[in-house]
């Protein structure tokens, strides 16, 4: 059993990334951050987004608006900075607090600005291959940690347990396309002989916000396993009162797996290299010559 490290993973993107930004002219790419209100954890989301930024030579662009912004209010917020010829990338922090419909938010991004990836254009690109779209950046995370890792998909059977428009759909799709070659099965929480199914997979994502879903029954000896889960349990034993575990069970499956990623320090990283790698493009994209 080896452990993909995706701290060291995502930094060599970052390093990279900077490079890039560092070589090209004119102005740096630039990154519009939407919060919503003082959710805890969205403040430490978009905090180290905007430190990971810098790091690169991102700007980043920090707007907070209040708890109380109505739908209106905010989606004009998103089509301003639609606008602005000085923002390469749009960023809404999930999630926005209830009434305000989030879907709807997404939607008002340009697609050409949508670096999160969950735009129905970005989305449709991904399904037809399209590489001028952007992919959400959780799934192209996972991807970018398997070819990293020397991981091929061609001739492999995915299993990926979970259906979401933010990681369990898109990740099929990646693992579909005839760059990658693998046979899919997408699982979820209503799917019959689950377990059964789970240990047909060469590679198994696991992405269904359960603690310790995935037990060692269900893992194939040899697999890989990608555990994209990020679950707080109570932990008295810890300062902030509880500790961060995956949707599976990381010491039973470790021994079985021959690849496998530990929560925190395996696909969290990513997401963020990932968030990055997608506004250095589309900034790139925005001053190619039409």
């Amino acid at each position: 059993m080896a452990v993909i490290d995706g701290n060291r993973i995502a930094a060599a993107l970052i390093a990279e990334l900077k490079a890039e930004v560092a070589a090209a002219a004119g102005r740096p790419p630039c990154l519009a951050l939407v919060r919503v209100g003082d959710d805890p954890a969205s403040i430490s989301y978009v905090r180290k987004k905007g430190q990971t930024a810098a790091e690169i030579g991102i700007e980043s662009r920090n707007l907070l608006p209040p708890a109380t912004i109505d739908q209106a209010a905010l989606e004009g917020l998103v089509e301003s900075l639609n606008r602005d010829p000085g923002v390469d990338g749009i960023l809404v922090q999930s999630p926005l607090p209830p009434p305000l419909d989030e879907r709807a938010v997404f939607q008002r991004i340009a697609p050409e600005k949508d670096v999160d990836g969950f735009h129905p254009v970005n989305v449709g690109k991904l399904a037809q291959d399209d590489d001028s779209g952007f992919t959400s950046c959780t799934p192209a995370g996972i991807m970018e940690l398997l070819a990293r890792s020397g991981v091929r998909l061609e001739g492999k059977h995915v299993v990926v347990i979970g259906r979401s428009l933010i990681v369990g759909k898109p990740t099929a799709l990646l693992a579909l396309r005839r760059t990658a070659n693998a046979t899919v099965t997408v699982c979820h929480s209503k799917t019959v002989g689950l377990p059964a199914l789970a240990r047909l997979a060469d590679v198994l994502i696991v992405a269904i916000g359960r603690p310790a879903f995935v037990t060692a029954d269900m893992v194939k000896p040899g697999a890989v396993v990608i555990d994209v889960g990020m679950n707080r349990v109570a932990d008295a034993t810890k300062k902030s009162g509880y500790r961060l575990v995956g949707d599976v069970d990381y010491e039973a499956v470790a021994p079985r797996a021959s690849l496998i990623t530990p929560v925190p320090g395996g696909v969290g990283p990513m997401t963020v290299a990932m968030l990055m790698r997608n506004t250095v493009k589309a900034a790139r994209q925005r001053r190619a010559p039409a």
